[in-house]
C-alpha cells in the first residue's frame, strides 16, 4: 500500500505563494492518477489539483488559474505551486490517488495558512 508524506505548508500573506509536496513511499507510477486535496476546519475535504499518469491537469473551479500540479514518477512525488492565495485557501492539504475510495489512509496533510 502507498503512503504519503505532505510538506510545503506554513503561513503565507494574502497574495503570496507555496509549494507543496507530496513524497510516496513505494512505486506510484502505475498509479492512474494523483490529486491534491484540502480540509478547511467545519468542512468536507475536497479536491483541488488532479494529474494524470500522463501529466494531464485538472483543476477545481475555486483555485482555477491559481495551482500548477506536477509529477515526478522518478523520485515519486506530487507537487503542488499555489499562487495568489486568499484567506479562504486556509486548510489542511493533502495529497492522495484520484479517485481516492472511502477506505483509503491519509497522511498527516501539510497546513496551509493565508492570513495577513
Amino acid at each position: 500500500q502507498v503512503q504519503f508524506v505532505e510538506s510545503g505548508g506554513g503561513l503565507v500573506q494574502p497574495g503570496g505563494s507555496l509549494r507543496l509536496s507530496c513524497a510516496a513511499s513505494g512505486s506510484f507510477s502505475t498509479i492512474r492518477a494523483m490529486a491534491w486535496y484540502r480540509q478547511a476546519p467545519g468542512n468536507q475535504r475536497e479536491w483541488v489539483a488532479v494529474i494524470t499518469s500522463g501529466g494531464t491537469p485538472f483543476y477545481a473551479a475555486s483555485m482555477l488559474g491559481r495551482l500548477t500540479i506536477s509529477r515526478d514518477n522518478t523520485m515519486n512525488t506530487v507537487f503542488l505551486q499555489m499562487s495568489s492565495l486568499k484567506p479562504e485557501d486556509t486548510a489542511v492539504y493533502y495529497c492522495n490517488v484520484w479517485p481516492v475510495l472511502s477506505s483509503a489512509s491519509w497522511g498527516q496533510g501539510t497546513q496551509v495558512t493565508v492570513s495577513s
